[in-house]
């Protein structure tokens, strides 16, 4: 079991790899792979015409860690949810962050067009608030704490922000098109800029995540024994509910809103390693989803190039089919 887990997180790696590397070269343009390893900081000897170092250095790498990093955030939003709440179905929509994040860009987007600038942190601050909604009113009164409590929590605050949504965009109808490739999911050309802010949400939010692996298999076994090893479940699912909100919400800040990311990815990972422990989920669903969103951006690129598509659509047409296969082999 442990030689295959290591294989299923080799093989991952490697995909991962060589989609980065697709990646760089694959865009409107193609780039030679030779020129892209001669290009690469730190490992390339810069043996590349200018022009050619300036589309890698400030576009394709840009763009690149940008799809990898809100890959992997939503891989592990999606396994922290699904094993805190010992909910297969549970994904970011579960908590609020989508619909809250959504809100957020929108806000922005339609109403204060000329603060353009600020929808990622907008989002990423509202999506945060939503997510905080639903740990209010999960865990207040009587029975507070429980997965269906919170559960349905997260129905009704992403309703409310849906809603609004709805309400900016009916209200705003001519200045809808500027917000299209959010709502779709889109990874911009834009250097640098965006992901500066927020990088910072994501290495916090893997960090923690990693301090939860332990915890969370020990929840898995129950709550009477996982008391019994010192570990306090409700603090544990709201910990962990928390962490995956804070990914979420910075991968809604970096590509919009990206569906079966963090709902699919975790789920191939456990079939593939045949083992449902967080010291394995949590590090393959990064790298998974890290590859597949790479995958999807890559397509969005080549299929119109030189017009780059919203991502969105292409991770669901890779999206569905693996969970229609994952429910068939449930059944």
């Amino acid at each position: 079991m442990a030689l295959r887990q290591s294989a299923v997180l080799a093989a991952a790696a490697a995909l991962l790899v060589l989609a980065a590397l697709a990646s760089i070269a694959l865009g409107s343009t193609t780039i030679p792979l030779g020129d892209v390893l001669h290009a690469l900081p730190l490992v390339g000897d810069g043996r590349v015409d200018a022009a050619t170092d300036q589309i890698i250095d400030n576009l394709r790498i840009p763009r690149t860690v940008t799809a990898i990093a809100v890959g992997a955030a939503l891989g592990v939003s999606g396994a922290l949810l699904q094993g805190a709440l010992a909910n297969p179905l549970a994904s970011p929509e579960v908590i609020g962050v989508t619909a809250g994040a959504g809100f957020g860009a929108m806000l922005l987007l339609l109403a204060v067009p000329d603060a353009v600038a600020l929808v990622p942190l907008s989002a990423l601050a509202v999506g945060l608030l939503a997510a905080a909604l639903v740990f209010a009113v999960a865990w207040s009164g009587r029975g507070g704490g429980s997965i269906a409590r919170l559960i349905l929590a997260g129905i009704a605050v992403s309703a409310i922000f849906t809603a609004g949504t709805t309400m900016l965009m009916t209200a705003y109808p001519d200045r809808v098109s500027s917000a299209i490739f959010f709502i779709a999911g889109y990874i911009a050309d834009d250097g640098w800029g965006v992901l500066e802010h927020v990088w910072y949400y994501v290495v916090a939010g893997l960090a923690l995540a990693a301090l939860l692996v332990r915890p969370l298999d020990r929840l898995a076994l129950g709550d009477d024994v996982a008391q019994s090893l010192g570990v306090r479940p409700r603090a544990i699912r709201l910990a962990a509910a928390a962490v995956a909100a804070l990914l979420a919400a910075a991968a809604a800040a970096l590509a919009g809103l990206l569906g079966f990311v963090g709902l699919v990815v975790p789920h191939v990972m456990r079939m593939a390693g045949g083992t449902a422990s967080h010291r394995f989920v949590v590090p393959a669903s990064a790298l998974g989803g890290a590859a597949i969103l790479l995958i999807a951006d890559i397509l969005s690129r080549r299929i119109a190039a030189p017009l780059a598509l919203p991502v969105g659509p292409f991770m669901v047409a890779l999206g569905v089919p693996l969970f229609l296969w994952l429910l068939r082999k449930a059944v």
